[in-house]
């Protein structure tokens, strides 16, 4: 028993220094009886002194669980992708383009784990924040959790501040046995240790996350105020603050070096308690890498030298058909189970009916599949010399396989262009009614989904019925009066909307928003009418657009002309045709005082083309704070550039 707060601190020491050995260098000093009975006594101490309460006590790693969702973060500097290369020529030619740049003649080489990637932040010697990866630029504040983390330190012996990023990795017998326990309560089953992996560190309690037993491996260093010329200096000095370190690691010089740490990692690849896909060739040189800088969305001194796929061989047992939110039906094979890389894996997708024509695969072949990191295995091959004679042929479908109306065959893609049918009319709704299209504030994903199944809202047309049922709204749970109110105003406020966002929630495949603009710009009213000749007419419109779109109105032409008298819809002004921005191709980038897209709808009323990205032809970028690459790409492109207040000026808003 500890009486006093020395012999507390020494308890403290120990357990850390135990919880170390045990989760970092994968050496236990005690067994997990000896263990648990210090950690224990320690526990009971601090709730007997809570004043006294290290931070760093192994006690101090679980929180309480978040009432609410995680919120989202920014990261200090960005959390680039990485580029990746699949056989030695591609690694040549990555060696060849950066010695172009800059002489290199230094590589760090480590291996790259499949897992979730976490930011980690230290401030003064202690974890401050800890942020999943996101988009690279933002993540979610999963800082409970990384304590909850055991190879994470909540400490460190630097009290400058840093940012130490990684992967967070699931062993396979710990993924075996979540999932074990999964089955046996009827939940989803996780398809692999590295989903496992990024779906516990999203847990709402911190304690489902400490008994996972992940690991964090460290692979880089953000914003840091350290001074070392070689980035395997700089990951030393990480290792030596108490972090695991990777079984393998090395500096190369030469391609046969590399070459060599390749076939090393291929080989101890199937003895690794973790997932391995590859591993990292980085320029060591911190300077070079400065030089080398970045693409749109990699590091150019970096690439994943990625592991060759594996292949499995299987027999097809069925074929199903899927159909999604636009209509298009998707043929998923049904397979004879086969583990691959430890997942269980029954279903494949084929592509479309062009890829199985051309491979003529049939059901009852024997085929070659592979899974390369990806979530959705791919059959690559047909094995003919296995077949019987009793193998059967997969024909096109002709009618969609859930309403059985008439399919659009565009060769590649066949599509239901039925917005009724069952398959697609709830994913049909919610587009329907996203932000983006009509705009119905408070009916999303969950609340369609719950409409659908209550059967209040069977259909596009059943959401202006809502108004009439709300007795039946209020019924639901959660639905209070102010928020039943809210909904039928949105939903009110909606009838009359601009003809682009009707146009564009309706769905029809390859038609979007700049295309639905085209189309109420050009058609007004009569757009239900356009004629092949007059949409392919229309500048940026082909044939596969115009055989959606025509097609699409012949199976739906009553229901559209329901909506249309429930609906008024606003038709664009014409063009004002003196402005500076007549004609003329517009980007904008960074963070804007007002609404981008009410900037963007500006600017379309003025003439102007509003795109993505940056090129030759742009003749304006517009920039607010925090601009990006898209304004150092403009400046080198020698592309006119304004900032938010000088457009304003220019237009006179």
């Amino acid at each position: 028993m500890i009486t006093n707060n020395s012999e507390y601190k020494e308890a403290v020491a120990k357990l850390k220094e135990w919880a170390d050995a045990y989760y970092i260098e994968d050496n236990p000093l005690v067994t997990d009886e000896v263990y648990d009975k210090l950690y224990h006594e320690v526990q009971d101490y601090e709730k007997a002194h809570p004043q006294e309460i290290d931070p760093s006590s192994p006690t101090q790693r679980v929180g309480a669980p978040l009432k609410e969702g995680f919120k989202k973060a920014k990261h200090p500097s960005r959390m680039w992708s990485m580029e990746d290369v699949f056989n030695k020529q591609e690694l040549i030619d990555w060696m060849e383009r950066i010695n172009k740049i800059e002489s290199v003649r230094r590589y760090y080489i480590e291996p790259k784990f499949d897992g979730a990637s976490l930011n980690l932040i230290y401030e003064d010697g202690k974890l401050v924040q800890a942020i999943t990866r996101g988009n690279g630029v933002e993540g979610e504040d999963v800082t409970n959790n990384a304590k909850a983390i055991k190879s994470i330190r909540l400490e460190i012996d630097y009290k400058g501040y840093i940012e130490i990023r990684g992967e967070v990795l699931m062993k396979f017998a710990e993924f075996e046995r979540i999932n074990k326990e999964r089955l046996h309560r009827g939940e989803q089953l996780f398809a692999n240790p590295r989903n496992a992996a990024a779906g516990s560190l999203r847990q709402l309690d911190p304690k489902i996350v400490a008994e996972r037993n992940l690991i964090f491996m460290p692979w880089g260093v953000g914003v840091n105020s350290l001074d070392f010329d070689y980035l395997s200096d700089l990951m030393d000095f990480v290792y030596k603050l108490g972090f695991r370190e990777p079984p393998v690691r090395k500096i190369c010089h030469k391609l046969e070096e590399i070459e060599q740490m390749y076939e090393e990692f291929v080989k101890m690849r199937p003895t690794l308690e973790v997932m391995l896909d590859g591993m990292v060739v980085k320029v060591d040189s911190l300077a070079k890498q400065a030089v080398l800088g970045y693409t749109q969305k990699a590091p150019r001194w970096q690439v994943a030298y990625k592991f060759p796929a594996i292949e499995k061989q299987t027999k097809l047992l069925d074929v199903i058909l899927q159909v999604g939110r636009t209509g298009v039906i998707t043929p998923v094979a049904k397979l004879e189970p086969v583990n691959i890389e430890g997942v269980i894996v029954e279903r494949a997708t084929l592509n479309n009916f062009d890829f199985i024509e051309k491979l003529d695969v049939r059901i009852g072949d024997v085929v070659t599949l592979i899974r390369s990191g990806d979530v959705i295995p791919k059959i690559i091959k047909v094995l003919k010399e296995y077949r019987d004679g009793d193998e059967i042929e997969i024909k096109r479908p002709t009618h969609c396989p859930v309403c059985h109306s008439p399919v659009l065959d565009e060769g590649a893609l066949i599509k239901c262009q039925n917005i009724s049918c069952p398959a697609r009319v709830v994913n049909s709704i919610i587009h329907f009614a996203s932000k983006g299209c009509m705009n119905i504030d408070g009916l999303g994903t969950k609340i369609v989904e719950l409409l659908f199944e209550k059967k209040l809202v069977l259909d596009l047309e059943d959401i202006y019925k809502l108004k009439d049922k709300r007795e039946q709204l209020l019924a639901l749970e959660g639905f209070k009066e102010k928020r039943v109110d809210n909904l039928l105003n949105a939903i009110e406020d909606s009838r009359k909307r601009e003809c682009w966002r009707f146009v564009k929630g309706l769905g029809i495949e390859h038609i979007g928003e700049v295309a639905a603009k085209k189309i109420c710009q050009k058609f007004k009213d009569g757009f239900l009418n356009a004629t092949k000749e007059e949409l392919l007419a229309i500048d940026g419109f082909g044939e596969e657009m115009e055989e959606s779109y025509i097609e699409f109105m012949q199976v739906n032409r009553d229901k559209v002309l329901r909506l249309l008298s429930i609906i008024t819809l606003e038709m664009p002004q014409e063009v004002k045709k003196e402005s500076p921005f007549s004609g003329k191709t517009v980007v904008l980038t960074g963070s804007m005082s007002r609404p981008r897209s009410e900037i963007k709808e500006m600017l379309e009323s003025l003439g102007a083309k509003v795109t993505g990205s940056v090129s030759k032809k742009t003749d304006f970028v517009i920039y607010g704070e925090d601009p990006g690459s898209k304004l150092e790409k403009a400046k080198k492109l020698g592309v006119a550039i304004l900032s938010e207040e000088q457009m304003e000026e220019m237009v006179g808003w």
